[in-house]
């Protein structure tokens, strides 16, 4: 069997070359380690998004770490109670009504410029992802309390029990991501 692996859940609006995807690629690169990454392009339609990352996990048994930001955490979550996996979740989407309404509408991706919209059927998808039970030993929590989009309290409460990295300062973006690749490598078991 090989060697464990990342697979990293970019946000909405993002790609597998934001900063983040990009950063920890290059930091397992360099560790040699680079062909334990993988980075898959989501769909904004949560059922494609989440068939994607399934079939990725389905290709190989190698054991898995999903690192998801955002809405990628949310997707995460989901996935690693389903699959029996580990993750990190950085600023993760912690779904409310409130955050639903505000997804719906016309948007761009920030990477590659392409429009598309977001309907009430992806909202419905979304809803249908909710984990109502966690088990906490599975997470790492990264959040700081700058994030100007989601309410880092919510992610706080939400994995209550979990490992816990609370940042001061930041925004969504996890300004501090860099510092604590180290601890995302180790808590995901690669190691160079």
């Amino acid at each position: 069997m090989a060697g464990p692996r990342i697979v990293y859940l970019h946000g909405f609006r993002s790609s597998p070359a934001s900063w983040k995807a990009r950063l920890l690629a290059e930091f397992l690169a360099a560790a040699g380690l680079g062909d334990r990454f993988f980075c898959p392009m989501l769909s904004h339609v949560p059922r494609a998004a989440i068939a994607t990352v399934e079939a990725l996990l389905d290709s190989d048994e190698a054991p898995t770490t999903l690192v998801g930001s955002s809405l990628g955490g949310y997707y995460a979550a989901w996935l690693a109670e389903r699959r029996d996996l580990q993750a990190v979740l950085i600023n993760p989407v912690v779904m409310a009504p409130s955050l639903l309404e505000g997804l719906l509408g016309a948007h761009v991706n920030d990477y590659s410029g392409c429009r598309f919209e977001f309907g009430a059927e992806h909202g419905e998808q979304l809803l249908a992802l909710d984990t109502p039970l966690i088990t906490p030993s599975r997470y790492l929590l990264l959040v700081e309390t700058g994030d100007e989009v989601l309410d880092y309290r919510r992610a706080v409460a939400r994995y209550a029990g979990c490992r816990q990295l609370i940042v001061e300062g930041g925004n969504h973006s996890f300004t501090r991501f860099p510092d604590f690749v180290p601890q995302i490598i180790e808590f995901c078991g690669l190691q160079s």
